[in-house]
């Protein structure tokens, strides 16, 4: 999509007359508001507010729909015109009614006035829609507006409208009408949208709008946050715009320096990303003289700006070996890039060990060597890969921390435990009375494997000095990273255990389990270990020596959504909870609303209380 930028006295003008193309805050959440935002075709006024009740004048219409016309969107609205003899040249429309003119969308009255502050009524709009459509009068036997006020209704223009012939239209109407446009088909039997932007076929088969590609599209960027940033953004930044950093709605305040920022000026919106990789620079593709895409700390990142190719590129004095921090955006694009310096000095990455091996290094005169390496999850949820000083040893499980010390090698170092106790809030927002930071990371480790985890899985749980391995704060006191000691149990599989042969000789151990993991059935392990389970039912299988340990049956009122009742006590299911309808000693999967909608006795499994993280992972309707 081209950029529909308006000129700093335009958009004084309009935010003066409510016109629709004023570049003001939009509530993304409101699909017709957005869009037609995104399109450029109505916004609101300067306070953001759309003023749905208004009446819509004729010029305030019509720009609209030039804006909203596959050509002539992109006129000028300060052309030199003087199309009526009641919109001279100085008309903040004058523009805009010159070329819906010309384009054949409106014409004036017979004693050559075009009365533009006059109200438009809903057949004068609905006209000059049908002339968007690609329909003209020969389309329309028979006198005005009969004709084109039944194509209204067949085209299905009219959904959701409350305007009546002879009516002018309200703000709110003309959304209604505008939005109504873009998701019918014109004369050709194609969608507007998909005409009015063919790159994106933004409706589907089914005549439903994707509006985050809209949105997508109507985004610009990305930036980094450096000095007087706001003044690159070609609006002004005030209360009234929108902005949000990694995900959470926040002021102009919170963005930092080094954010990585994309923006809409018709949308009015900021979008922020704060997330970084430090590491040495191994690899680019296709080449060090044009990379597209790099790796750093053993993970590749595609380049996402002029900026951070030709920062490491060989032009830009990059090379193999090099510690960098990528300032990464949307989808992990890099959009800039630090060699050494005050970030790369701060940049800690905390994680598990989850392998190690050895790596091809560069030095710094471009000669290559291996080093030792250990592969970590961070708590970030990604995973990297880092050399390690040779004779130091590491397992996987061990809990690490990664410093990168200006442009020297990222140093790895064993964390120490740091404990922490208390109740997370049933928010999710708090532990133990300290805030979570907005971006806080959590990490719930295993003997040997790791997951990420949100705050809201641990709302109302509370965590000992035994659950937590390790947690820092922010520069403003909020637990920003937290490692967990295996708590919330989401690591493992959980199944039904249906048969237990033990085989077991004098010599040797020999127990096979058979248990239905889903629809499947599979055996856990052949031989050579007799786990601590001699019944069956629903089990947790871990991979390590305690591998099968049943579950906590609690007998179930009722159950819907994410909760399940025993009467008045409440269980949380978890978010991959499978359900089994168990008939004839066999069990088959089904869905909780066929389970809940027949006449079943429900049981509910879990691993263990809901305060200590634990959730019912297996449902049995019987």
């Amino acid at each position: 999509m081209k950029k529909r930028l308006l000129s700093a006295l335009l958009s004084a003008a309009l935010a003066l007359t409510l016109l629709p193309g004023t570049a003001l805050a939009v509530d993304l959440n409101d699909e017709k508001a957005a869009v037609l935002a995104a399109l450029d075709i109505m916004a609101g006024d300067e306070n953001g507010d759309l003023n749905l009740s208004a009446r819509v004048t004729r010029a305030e219409f019509v720009t609209m729909a030039v804006r909203a016309h596959t050509t002539g969107r992109y006129a000028s609205a300060s052309d030199a015109v003087s199309p009526f003899y009641d919109v001279p040249a100085s008309h903040w429309a004058a523009g805009y009614i010159a070329a819906a003119v010309k384009l054949g969308l409106t014409a004036g009255y017979l004693d050559g006035l075009y009365r533009p502050d006059q109200p438009i009524t809903l057949e004068e709009g609905v006209t000059i829609v049908l002339q968007l459509l690609g329909y003209g009068t020969g389309d329309f036997p028979g006198g005005w507006p009969a004709s084109q006020m039944t194509a209204y209704r067949t085209l299905g223009l009219d959904e959701g409208m409350t305007a009546a012939q002879g009516e002018s239209l309200t703000r709110r109407d003309t959304q209604q009408l505008f939005y109504n446009l873009l998701t019918t088909r014109d004369k050709s039997g194609s969608y507007y949208l998909n005409v009015l932007e063919p790159a994106l076929q933004a409706v589907d088969a089914n005549g439903t709008i994707n509006a985050l590609a809209l949105i997508n599209d109507a985004m610009e960027g990305p930036l980094v946050a450096e000095g007087n940033w706001q003044s690159l953004l070609p609006f002004t930044l005030n209360e009234n715009a929108t902005l949000y950093r990694d995900g959470s709605r926040v002021s102009a305040g919170a963005i930092q320096s080094q954010d990585v920022l994309y923006y809409s000026a018709s949308l009015r919106a900021v979008w922020a990303y704060s997330d970084k990789a430090t590491g040495t620079y191994t690899a680019a593709a296709p080449s060090l003289s044009a990379p597209t895409s790099v790796t750093v700390a053993g993970r590749t990142y595609t380049v996402g700006s002029a900026a951070a190719q030709l920062a490491l590129s060989d032009v830009g004095g990059a090379k193999l070996g090099d510690t960098v921090t990528l300032l990464l955006g949307r989808d992990d694009t890099v959009a800039g890039v630090i060699r050494g310096g005050a970030a790369a000095s701060s940049a800690v990455v905390v994680g598990m060990v989850t392998a190690i091996g050895r790596g091809t290094y560069y030095d710094q005169q471009g000669a290559a060597y291996t080093a030792p390496t250990v592969t970590l999850l961070a708590t970030d949820g990604n995973s990297y890969t880092y050399p390690v000083a040779t004779g130091v040893t590491y397992e996987t499980g061990d809990l690490v921390k990664v410093e990168s010390a200006g442009g020297s090698q990222p140093a790895v170092s064993r964390l120490n435990r740091l404990s922490l106790t208390g109740k997370v809030s049933a928010d999710g927002g708090s532990l133990g009375g300290t805030p979570f930071a907005s971006d806080v990371q959590i990490l719930d480790a295993g003997e040997s494997s790791a997951l990420r985890v949100y705050p809201g899985r641990l709302a109302g749980a509370s965590l000992s000095a035994d659950d937590v391995l390790y947690y820092s704060k922010n520069a403003a006191g909020e637990i920003d990273r937290l490692v967990l000691d295996d708590f919330t149990g989401d690591l493992y599989q959980y199944a039904v255990l249906t048969r237990i042969q033990d085989l077991s000789t004098e010599l040797s151990i020999n127990v096979i389990y058979t248990y239905q993991l889903g629809d499947q059935e599979v055996t856990y392990p052949s031989s050579g270990v007799r786990f601590p389970v001699s019944s069956t039912g629903p089990v947790q299988i871990r991979g390590n020596i305690d591998g099968i340990t049943p579950l906590t049956a609690v007998k179930l009122t009722s159950a819907a959504g994410d909760t399940a009742w025993a009467g008045n006590q409440a269980y949380t299911l978890a978010d991959d909870a499978v359900i089994y309808v168990q008939k004839d000693g066999k069990y088959y999967t089904a869905s909780l609303d066929y389970v809940t909608g027949g006449d079943y006795t429900l049981t509910g499994y879990y691993d263990k209380p809901m305060a200590d993280g634990g959730r019912i992972r297996i449902l049995i309707a019987r």
